[in-house]
């Protein structure tokens, strides 16, 4: 059996994947002793595990947390430290770039490491331009940030950004808005908007941004909703109201959250895709579609091929439905009981295991070059889920297996295959004679050279 591929089919160029630097980064910055399976520290071998495309998976965008000074105030409901996060603001209009020092660092790892994309995120405004002056909402979906400390706001982040840029680090976005639908009463810094708030923010950002010529190239992000189903439109037009913000705005940012109920017939995730992206075809057809975060949203520690093959089915669903140009884990690590990082970490003995997720995101992001083609191809086996990519004479398929039964397929001679399900991590063969097992609950990618 062959995946018939129509080159001639294009759909999206796609850009990359990526993942999340809170709330571990502050933590996992400080790990200095040395890894026992390599001659580095433990934080360097994570970032080579997490942006390195020789030594790890190659994710291209690293998404930093701009804090907004929970940390350094302790005041608000944020019960996990590692919740809480530092500011470089020390006064109105004084910096001290030395803090957060332990994140900054794992963001230039990153860099150094591959990562060539890098964006700026923030949660909530610095608590001193707040209304409760804490970084999160005193009362469910009231607005946290007064219209007169709209450009405060935006100068703090725009300076930031500057100094970060003059030191080399690649900020190709900002997303100063992060699911603004939510009600943000504590656990974390956070911030509600409505979408006419957000419009006004964004047009703020966009005309400070415009009178600084060292941030020309870099543009705004938005409006990260923080669930598939509710208010895309309506923070997609906010997201579009203003022509300056237009300029900078080169796609809309989604999360790829599907929130409970999730398990009635009713509440199909893909029918939600689908009617959202014919919405976009119809009113922008030319805007792009980026997944800036997600994950399981749900307890306990899974470091199995269960949840690797969720995550491989919501990244196929959003680049085969929603045609996003990239794909964003929420948290690349985490220390707590939760299935969400790639990598989970131990805060006792400093420690940290590998996922079966880190390694199925590596089948994608690994292999899938930026810039490569999105093309259709098509299984007569429908259990099979696929995905075709080219680029420079070579392509690359997915194949995703869920099922229980092997499957035989047939490449062209010397393909290269990669292997991941509960023997094998990211394993490579060589093709031969073009035959490959898809073994049962596996992710697998191919790679030849195309025409062959």
């Amino acid at each position: 059996m062959r995946i018939q591929l129509d080159y001639n089919c294009e759909y999206q160029t796609f850009e990359g994947f990526g993942a999340s630097g809170a709330w571990w980064a502050q933590e996992v910055g400080s790990w200095e002793q040395m890894d026992e399976s390599s001659a580095v520290s433990v934080r360097d071998r994570i970032s080579r595990l997490l942006f390195s495309k020789t030594e790890g998976i190659g994710l291209r965008t690293y998404r930093y947390n701009l804090g907004a000074g929970s940390k350094e105030s302790g005041r608000g409901n944020i019960d996990n430290p590692l919740r809480r996060a530092e500011c470089f603001e020390t006064a109105e209009g004084v910096y001290d770039f030395d803090k957060d020092k332990n994140a900054v660092y794992m963001l230039r790892q990153a860099v150094k490491d591959g990562a060539d994309e890098v964006i700026f995120f923030v949660n909530s405004p610095t608590e001193r331009l707040t209304e409760n002056g804490l970084s999160h909402c005193s009362k469910a979906f009231k607005e946290n940030l007064s219209k007169k400390n709209y450009a405060p706001f935006a100068k703090y982040v725009l300076d930031v950004t500057e100094h970060f840029i003059n030191e080399g680090i690649p900020v190709k976005y900002i997303s100063p808005i992060n699911e603004p639908l939510w009600a943000w009463k504590g656990g974390q810094e956070g911030c509600h908007y409505s979408p006419k708030s957000c419009a006004e923010v964004l047009r703020v950002f966009a005309e400070e941004a415009e009178k600084r010529s060292a941030l020309d190239g870099v543009l705004l992000s938005g409006l990260e909703n923080g669930d598939i189903r509710w208010y895309n439109k309506s923070y997609t037009r906010a997201l579009m109201k203003y022509e300056g913000v237009r300029e900078r705005v080169d796609g809309v940012d989604l999360h790829s959250y599907f929130l409970h109920p999730v398990n009635l017939p009713f509440f199909k995730r893909t029918d939600y895709l689908k009617r959202y992206r014919r919405w976009l075809d119809k009113k922008y057809p030319l805007l792009p579609v980026r997944i800036s975060e997600w994950t399981h949203m749900r307890g306990k520690r899974d470091k199995g091929m269960n949840s690797a093959l969720e995550t491989a089915k919501i990244i196929y669903e959003d680049i085969s439905i929603l045609n996003v140009t990239s794909w964003q884990h929420w948290i690349a690590v985490s220390e707590v009981d939760y299935c969400d990082g790639l990598i989970y970490i131990n805060l006792e003995d400093k420690s940290y295991e590998m996922t079966k997720r880190y390694y199925v995101t590596g089948n994608f992001s690994k292999y899938i070059p930026y810039g490569a083609i999105r093309f259709k191809t098509d299984c007569e086996d429908k259990s099979l889920k696929t995905l075709g990519f080219k680029k420079d004479g070579k392509t690359v398929i997915i194949v995703i297996n869920d099922g229980k039964n092997s499957k035989a397929l047939s490449f062209p001679e010397n393909t290269v295959q990669v292997v991941t399900d509960k023997k094998d991590s990211l394993a490579e063969y060589k093709l031969e004679d073009g035959r490959a097992e898809i073994t049962p609950e596996s992710v697998n990618t191919f790679i030849f050279e195309k025409g062959k």
